[in-house]
Parts: C-alpha cells; structure tokens; sequence
C-alpha cells in the first residue's frame, strides 16, 4: 500500500494533440502534497486530458511527469495505480450489472495480484461512506442506481484504495449544497495526512471554499496559477475565458393556457418500486416550472414520465405531441457518441420534408441544415462529420439541446442541463431555456443546482420522497 506524503506530482512541457485540435500545449505544472489544487478552465480548455496523462490512461506527445524525485512511465495506469494515482472520472466507469460491492472489488483487481477482498474493501468503502454521510447499496446493482449515487460509489472506490494522489473530476457535479460539504470536508482532511487532491471543477464558489491553489487552463495552455486565498471569482473568470458578455436572459411569459397537465401521477423505478407517488402538476405556457431536491427522490422517474420515454402506473399525463426532452445523461441517454455531429443532429430531421426527397434523406441538405445548427448554438467541432464523443461535455450538450430545439416543442421537459458545464456553455444553455419559454414553450426544469433554480424558475418546488415538499412564485402547483 502507498505511504501517505506521496511526493510533488509534476508535469513538464506536456503537449498532446488530437489531429488538428492541440489539446495540451507545453504545459508545466506542479502539485504539492499535502493540499486541495483546482484545476479550471472552459469545456475543452484541456483539463481532462492532462489529469489523463497524469492517471496515466493517455500518453503526451512529448514532456515528463514525475512523482516525487522519480520520472513516472508515460501512459501506463497500473503503474500510476502502484504509486497511489488515482482518478474519478466524470463519466462513470462502472459496470451496470455488477452490484456497487462487485464493482469497488473489480476496481482493485490489478492491485491484488488476482486476489480480490470483496469484503474488506466493502468495509473500507464503508467507513469513508460513513464520513460523507452517505449510504453505501452493496447489493444493489450500479445500473438501477440514480446519478447521484453512482457518483459516489466512484469516489469511495478510490478511497477505498488508499489513494495518494486523488484526481477528481467534476466530482460535485451530481450532488447536493450540504453532499458537496461533506465532501470538501473530507477532501480537506486527505489533505491534511499528508495527500494530493486535484480537483476540476466549474463553480468557482466552490473552488474558492475548498482549494488551496488554482491552475487556470485556456485553449490547452496553462495562463495562470496561484494562492487561492489571492484571487476572487471574477479574476478566476477572466483567466478562464478573457472577458464574456453580461448574461442577458429573455424574460418568460407564465399564465399562458395549460400545456402540461398531471394528475395524480405514480411512476415505479427500474426494480418495480414505487419512485413518484401521486404527484399532480400544470406547466402553462411560457414559463419555467423549475423542480429542485437531492438526486434519487423520483426527479429521474418523473421527468421520463413527463416526456413520455418511462410510463405511469396510476394517474394520467396529458401533454402535446411536440414534447422535447434534454437527459440528464448526454453521454448515454443523448448522443450516439460513435457517430458524427451530423448523424447525431438527424435523429431529430426525420420529419422534415425539406430535408428528403421522396422517403429518402438528402445527403448535402443534412449537411447544411448540421452546420445551420453548429452555426446557431456555437457548437465548436472543426466538421460536422467528426465523431461527437470527441467533443468536449458543453459541446456535447449543444449537440443535445440543439436537436431538441430545432423541433420547436410546445413542452420541453430538462434534467440538470448544465451539470458539468463551463460558465460560458452554462449561460448558453440558460439563455437557451429561458427564450424557449419567452417563445412559448412550457418548460419543466428539474436540477440539484439551487442557484440555477432560482435564476431560471417563474415557479418551483421541491422534490422528497417521491413527492413534492413545496412550491415557491405563482399559483401552486
């Protein structure tokens, strides 16, 4: 097992380029043992991909790392493994149908020498569950369990490996105000023992809270680092992205005639139990109806019911048939990511006859209609017949909601859209919201982001235990 006190992880001259796109640029870094680093920087900025050289689970083009006084071997993550390197990822790296015990034991097999300790590590994982204030489903399968959860069995598997150096990337993306606490609270304590945490994040209240230094990345090169006791949000913001507009959000029109209408809704969850129980709601016309709580009360069952994609067990839904819906998972409810920005866009041009002659679609008018889209949501991507999984997470959800939107939908129903996003992507995507419903769409908003609830809803509630606690602005619910 790693000793405590790992050694300064350092990075020199690292390049790393994906074609065209010059992802890392001689960046030179270094981070201290025994302190919380972020790392920030807008979508694509690089981030990612230089904690991936230093997990080693990608090899630079040219420079070194090294750990402590020792030249680390590039592009080897067994070796970065032995040395105590570990990173979370920010897409998850579970397998669905192990449970959350099989899937902490499978994380340890190349450390084990084919010996797994299926029990120890689940008290191990317990332990550091009990510290986050989180409780810890072994036997249930990873697939049946909400974002929120599967995030966190991420985190404990590395906790329950020793880490030494802990690589987290966007880990409080999935959880709640009091979730994120605790979990700065035990990122502060690995600290203190003598360990590395490097964190990527977005929020810069949150970085502010929990770092002790900040590393700014844009366009693949480092532009700034310092003390973050030195810096505010506002200097944070123009390193990150040299300036941006004031965000200027369309102002919606709420009262309009009832879109979406619910009554008395119960929706069961994946394992047949009861996860949205008697739930009544009304969406008008031109307004946000924003719905807030901790991940894993029934927002997943009840936006899906809502869109019509999960189906009600009692009660009744009534909405239009232009119904938009914005997952909560881009990556794996969204997009097609082995396949083109193009093909990806066409999943919602099937019913443009301007697009097709005869049943047939045409080739060139596609491709015009995708970059017509590229164009109007700036999504960045050198061709339209790129893959979109090498797209950076704000890109990616362009991709999304652009689809979506191009349908003109009298109902959009949108799960954490900007979970993981940039402040420049984030303030695309709620400008994107709020004209949808200035326009006259019904929108219903669920997210674990209370700020963006505030900022969005002409109407919110919250929700707990498969129900809703409260409604805030308007008529209730």
């Amino acid at each position: 097992m790693a000793q405590s006190g790992a050694g300064q992880l350092e990075a020199r001259g690292v390049s790393k380029a994906f074609g065209p796109v010059r992802a890392l640029v001689d960046v030179d870094v270094a981070f201290e043992s025994g302190q919380v680093h972020a790392v920030l920087g807008e979508n694509g900025a690089g981030k990612s991909t230089l904690m991936s050289v230093l997990a080693g689970f990608m090899r630079p083009d040219s420079g070194s790392v090294s750990l402590g006084d020792s030249p680390m071997p590039l592009g080897s993550p067994q070796r970065a493994r032995e040395l105590g390197i570990h990173l979370v990822h920010q897409h998850f790296m579970l397998v669905p149908e192990f449970t959350a015990r099989e899937n902490i034991a499978l994380a340890t097999m190349g450390n084990t020498r084919g010996v797994l300790h299926p029990d120890e590590l689940s008290r191990t994982a317990q332990t550091w569950a009990k510290k986050l204030g989180w409780e810890l489903p072994l036997d249930t399968k990873a697939g049946r369990m909400p974002v929120g959860v599967q995030q966190r069995i991420e985190i404990l598997k590395v906790l329950a490996l020793d880490s030494q150096v802990l690589i987290l990337d966007e880990p409080t993306a999935v959880l709640s105000p009091a979730e994120i606490a605790d979990l700065f609270r035990v990122l502060r304590q690995l600290a203190g023992e003598g360990r590395t945490v490097i964190l990527i994040a977005h929020k810069l209240s949150e970085v502010l809270s929990v770092a002790d230094r900040v590393v700014v990345l844009r366009q693949g090169r480092k532009v700034a680092e310092a003390a973050a006791a030195d810096v505010d949000a506002a200097q944070l913001e123009t390193w990150m992205v040299g300036g941006r507009d004031p965000l200027q959000l369309a102002e919606s029109h709420g009262g309009g005639e009832v879109v979406l209408e619910a009554t008395a809704v119960t929706v069961l969850g994946d394992r047949g139990s009861v996860a949205v129980d008697g739930i009544g709601l009304e969406c008008h016309a031109g307004e946000v109806f924003g719905i807030g709580g901790v991940d894993g009360n029934g927002q997943l069952e009840l936006a899906e019911a809502l869109a019509g994609v999960r189906p009600v067990s009692e009660g009744q839904v009534r909405r239009p048939d232009k119904t938009g819906f914005v997952p909560q998972d881009r990556r794996g409810d969204g997009l097609a990511l082995d396949l083109s920005v193009q093909e990806n866009l066409a999943v919602g041009m099937m019913d443009d006859h301007g697009l097709r002659f005869g049943p047939f679609m045409v080739p060139a008018r596609l491709r015009a209609s995708a970059q017509n889209l590229v164009s109007e949501f700036s999504i960045k991507v050198a061709d339209v017949r790129d893959r979109v999984g090498g797209l950076s997470g704000g890109n990616q959800q362009k991709v999304v909601v652009s689809r979506v939107l191009n349908q003109n939908p009298e109902l959009l129903v949108v799960m954490n859209p900007t979970r993981g996003l940039d402040v420049r992507a984030t303030d695309f995507v709620h400008s994107v919201i709020k004209h949808a419903a200035a326009n006259g769409a019904a929108v219903v908003l669920f997210t674990t982001d209370l700020d963006e609830l505030d900022l969005l809803s002409d109407r919110k509630t919250y929700m707990s235990g498969g129900t809703f606690t409260q409604t805030m602005g308007g008529a209730t619910v």
